[in-house]
């Protein structure tokens, strides 16, 4: 904590995440499931950067209200072959008003994020010893729409 007593962070990383089609699960006991598969990507930053493999995704879950749960499952491969597993909570809100339009899968990366609301907390595991620093931090990030997918910039909590 600062001075202020408030959380400090740093950058850590941006990542873009390429999507396949989205498989609806239906609406099932705890809300309606779809399946946000992860087609690949990449993530930059100041110490660490490389690709988003395909295979993993996003098991969200839409409650009544529209709030999107998330569930997020990825490997990452580092510049120098290291593969990390990257998992993730979250939330993604967006009012009544935009829905309609971020439903739109050719109009939604044209939304200001700023209409809705989209933070994940990340978490890592690797075995590979330059990046065993990972295995120890928490993260937040802000997630938004882009034309292939979905881009977050990722703080490290100090």
């Amino acid at each position: 904590m600062n001075a202020s007593g408030g959380i400090r962070t740093a950058h850590l990383f941006d990542m873009a995440v390429d999507l396949c089609p989205q498989l609806p699960f239906g609406k099932g006991p705890f809300g309606r499931r779809v399946l946000f598969g992860a087609a690949g990507g990449t993530f930059h930053g100041p110490e660490l950067h490389g690709e988003v493999l395909p295979g993993g995704g996003d098991w969200a879950l839409f409650d009544a209200e529209g709030t999107m749960r998330l569930d997020v499952r990825l490997t990452l491969r580092t510049h120098d072959g290291a593969l990390l597993h990257m998992t993730y909570g979250g939330r993604w809100v967006a009012p009544r008003p935009v829905r309609e339009a971020l439903a739109d899968p050719s109009e939604r990366h044209r939304i200001d994020p700023a209409h809705y609301y989209f933070r994940t907390t990340p978490l890592f595991e690797t075995g590979a010893e330059s990046y065993a620093w990972l295995n120890g931090i928490v993260c937040v990030g802000s997630g938004r729409l882009v034309e292939r997918g979905i881009a977050y910039t990722v703080d490290q909590v100090l």
